[in-house]
Formats: C-alpha cells, sequence, structure tokens
C-alpha cells in the first residue's frame, strides 16, 4: 500500500487548500498522513487521516526552522513514507529537504504562490535561494497555475520537473457545493438584512487576507472614489488581517471608519457572503490560482480582479469577469462603475462563469488527473531504481 504524507506550514492551509483531497487518496488505497503548525484544540486527524503537528512558523526564524526540519525528519523516519507532498514554501523547504535526507523515493513541491514576488533587494534573493534549493531536492515540482509555471522558469527554474497538474489549481473546485441554490440565496436575505445593508443597494464582495499584498489599499481608494457618486453602493470584507503584511495604517483607519464598509471576519463558508453580494473584487498583487475565483465562478458571480499569474487564467475578460492592472486604483474604479452601470451584463457574466469555471476546474477531475500523477511519479522512481 502507497503511504503518503502531505505536509503545509500552518494548519489552515490543509483544512482551506485540500478539503476532500487527502479523503479521496485514503479511498485510492493510500495511506494518508497530514502534517502542519498546529493551532489550539487542533484535532489529531484531517478528513479521517492521521494528523501530526510540527512547529512550523511562516517568517524565517532560524531556530525555530531547524527544530521544526529535525521533528519532520523524525517524523518522516517513523513514517517512511513513499510520497511526501509539501505545499507553502516553508514546509517545502523544511519538507523536502528532511524527505532527500531521509531518502524518500518520491519528493512533490507544490507551488501555489510567491511571497518572494512582491519583495526586492536581498530578501528576495534569500527566497529565490530557498526555492531554489526546495526544487532541487524535489523529484517533482507542480506549479498550480500556467503563468505560475511560466514565472518559475523565468526567474527561479526551468528543469522538466516543473510543470503543471491538468488545467491548475491545487484541489480544483467543487461545483455542487458551490451551487447559488434557493437555500443560499435565503441565507444570504437573511445576512443582508443582519447587516443593514439595503435591497436596492449594489455590494461588492472581497474574500481573502487583508495584507498589503491583496491590494486593499487600491481597494479602499476606488471604492471611497465611487462612493461620491454611488453613495447606495456597499464593500463587504470577508477575511481577517495577518502580521505578516499588514495595510497602511490609513487603509486600516478607512476600513474601520467608514460606514459602507462592513467586515465580518473570517467564515468558514463563505458562500452566502458571496451570493449577498452582486459581483466579488480581488485587486491582488500576486497569487497562484485563486480559489476564491473558482467558488465565486461556480456561484454565478462576476469577477473585476487584477491581470495577473493566475486570475487571468479563470477570468475571460469581457465574458467572465473584467481585468485591470495592479496597483491601480483608476482602473479598479472605472471597472467597477462599468458593472455597477449595467446589471445585466453582471449578471450574465456570472452565468458564463459557473460554466467555463465548471469545465475545467471541476473537483474530481483534478483529484483523478493528482492519482494518475503520483502512480507515474512512482513507477518512475521504480524504474529509475531497477536500472540503477
Amino acid at each position: 500500500m502507497t503511504k503518503l504524507l502531505r505536509i503545509t506550514t500552518i494548519h489552515e492551509s490543509l483544512r482551506v487548500l485540500l478539503p476532500g483531497q487527502l479523503a479521496f487518496m485514503r479511498a485510492q488505497g493510500f495511506t494518508v498522513w497530514a502534517a502542519s503548525a498546529a493551532p489550539d484544540g487542533a484535532p489529531t486527524s484531517i478528513d479521517g487521516c492521521p494528523f501530526y503537528p510540527l512547529p512550523l512558523v511562516r517568517q524565517p526564524a532560524p531556530f525555530r526552522d531547524a527544530w521544526a526540519f529535525c521533528k519532520t525528519y523524525r517524523l518522516i523516519r517513523t513514517l517512511r513514507p513513499h510520497i511526501v507532498h509539501t505545499h507553502t514554501p516553508k514546509a517545502g523547504f523544511v519538507g523536502i529537504l528532511a524527505a532527500w535526507l531521509a531518502r524518500v523515493p518520491v519528493r512533490i513541491h507544490t507551488v501555489a504562490g510567491l511571497p518572494l514576488m512582491e519583495r526586492r533587494g536581498w530578501k528576495r534573493w534569500v527566497l529565490i535561494q530557498a526555492e531554489r534549493l526546495t526544487y532541487r531536492l524535489a523529484t517533482h515540482v507542480w506549479s498550480n497555475s500556467f503563468g505560475l509555471e511560466t514565472y518559475i522558469r523565468q526567474y527561479i527554474y526551468d528543469e522538466p520537473k516543473l510543470w503543471v497538474i491538468g488545467n491548475g489549481s491545487s484541489n480544483g473546485i467543487d461545483v455542487d457545493f458551490f451551487r447559488a441554490r434557493p437555500s443560499l440565496t435565503t441565507q444570504a436575505c437573511v445576512l443582508r438584512a443582519q447587516l443593514g445593508i439595503p435591497t436596492s443597494a449594489f455590494v461588492w464582495v472581497f474574500v481573502g487576507r487583508f495584507v498589503r499584498d491583496k491590494g486593499l489599499t487600491e481597494l479602499v481608494q476606488a471604492f471611497l472614489s465611487i462612493l461620491k457618486t454611488a453613495p447606495n453602493t456597499y464593500l463587504l470584507l470577508v477575511g481577517r488581517s495577518e502580521p505578516d503584511d499588514p495595510i497602511d495604517g490609513e487603509t486600516e483607519r478607512s476600513l474601520t471608519e467608514t460606514p459602507k464598509i462592513i467586515s465580518v471576519g473570517y467564515q468558514t463558508d463563505v458562500r452566502p457572503y458571496m451570493v449577498l453580494g452582486d459581483a466579488l473584487v480581488l485587486p491582488s498583487y500576486r497569487e497562484g490560482l485563486p480559489n476564491v475565483l473558482l467558488q465565486a465562478g461556480c456561484l454565478e458571480r462576476a469577477v473585476v480582479a487584477t491581470d495577473i499569474t493566475g486570475c487571468n487564467e479563470v477570468i475571460v475578460p469581457g465574458k467572465t469577469g473584467l481585468l485591470v492592472r495592479p496597483k491601480d486604483a483608476n482602473a479598479l474604479q472605472q471597472a467597477m462603475n462599468t458593472m455597477m452601470d449595467d446589471p445585466g451584463l453582471c449578471a450574465q457574466m456570472g452565468r458564463l462563469a459557473r460554466a467555463h469555471v465548471r469545465g475545467r476546474y471541476e473537483q474530481q477531475q483534478l483529484w483523478y488527473a493528482l492519482l494518475t500523477a503520483y502512480r507515474e511519479a512512482l513507477s518512475t522512481n521504480q524504474q529509475l531504481c531497477t536500472s540503477s
């Protein structure tokens, strides 16, 4: 029986980025384990698979990282998996290095976003060297979007081991779960009333981390300008702040002091909040292949997003949404006004978005493509061992 260990830096990544995938692999005959940093009250299993805590942190911390490496190496030596599959930069660096030293036959790292894209100077250089070492020690490197693959080949690492599974995405999208059914519409209407948003108002929804790289500065600037001519407009924020990449003080004040900007914090189920809104906005600076766009598309919501890696693979400009230059508040405002001025176009884009996302990113298709890739990786490794 094939033994598979999945490692991420934080526990939330396992729960939010890979729901159902571990259970699927277990149903295909794999023995599956999961490991990451463990928050207070972390479960002992994920998707019915045993979970092991590791002292991983996102930010550079040499002593903590060394301890995390030792714990990861010991875990791998104890479990003796055939495949170690890592996600996120820190888990990739620590997990792949430990797996290489432990002589794990198949070492896979998935790249779903690169913080170094928005770094400069020596910090960027250090992050690039860490990525290069991870990729060199891995047997396979899988990018979750074609644009991200191109970026990696251009700036970091260009080898045949780098490729994309299916059409991209780390986990695909459950197109039935993310469907605008009547019960969700009813729930959304109740939420709208509870939040004090008039039924006649146009609501923009942002779902994501409240960090600089998500473009919140430009979003707030664009929205405040829109309010001057369209006061019956709201911005609904779903997510939470993170200290790793804080937004600036002026943007923070606007978020808390503008009555038409409503923050509901982190939500385990974003569907009713997306259905509550008329359109989604994602002015991010960098992405892999953003799940939030897949979710919005399946819920028949049009999107205004930045023309960056990942976003421009999900959005068909003018058909399922609009794309604008990153870090351009004026362009963002114009695109948002275009959506608001033509509700019929907005609704049509939403309907087309569901068909587009369903055809390219349906979850079961990606899972079976991943299963095939696992089996091919194991088969290739066995052939190499036999020939040597």
